[in-house]
């Protein structure tokens, strides 16, 4: 039997995080990216489908290469983050079906249903994107997740010869936290939950 996280845990996870948009000029190891990875691949996904796809970002290059692709407003944020992830999605995950789910034929559920295909693509990326914020937040990261960007031309600047598609942007890094804005009001339960 797992017991709950203590306060501090619960601080750093959740209810003392918030999102970064400055950054301190402090690297992140490559060992901390694998280890990054390796929390988020145990992460729960339907049939173990497993389809998010992540490209971490930290040479000056690679953001160069990024930057065109980014609304203005994301750009002096994503420069200077030590870490800019692509959290995308493979179209074809299911190829590996047969071996992270052997239980039943799981790929053909997507190979004949294109439409089951992306929604599953697009949910559990999601979910996996999420899970890369929280494993973050786990290792004393700070995170600040962008929907601004040009999908189209990021997927032709990074993934024209793959099956991968962008679904997110997320930094990573360590965040200054003289410069962090006051959490912004939450709805409360009533307003977002229903217990039947």
């Amino acid at each position: 039997m797992t017991t709950a996280l203590n306060d501090n845990a619960l601080d750093q996870l959740f209810t003392q995080a918030h999102t970064h948009t400055s950054w301190l000029d402090k690297t992140i190891a490559n060992e901390v990216l694998h280890q990054l990875y390796d929390l988020v691949k145990v992460g729960a996904t339907s049939a173990n489908c497993s389809p998010g796809r992540f490209v971490f970002i930290t040479s000056q290059e690679g953001k160069e290469k990024l930057k065109p692709c980014l609304s203005s407003g994301n750009v002096a944020q994503t420069m200077s983050a030590p870490c800019t992830v692509i959290v995308a999605y493979d179209e074809t995950f299911y190829d590996h079906l047969p071996t992270l789910f052997p239980y039943a034929d799981a790929k053909s559920w997507f190979t004949s249903s294109p439409e089951a295909a992306f929604e599953t693509a697009m949910r559990n990326s999601s979910l996996q994107g999420a899970y890369l914020i929280s494993a973050a937040r786990a290792l004393g990261l700070d995170t600040g997740a962008m929907s601004g960007f040009d999908p189209k031309r990021l997927n032709e600047t990074f993934f024209s010869k793959s099956t991968w598609k962008v679904n997110f942007l997320l930094n990573i890094g360590y965040g200054d936290n003289e410069k962090v804005h006051d959490r912004l009001p939450r709805l409360d339960f009533e307003q977002a939950c229903q217990i039947l």
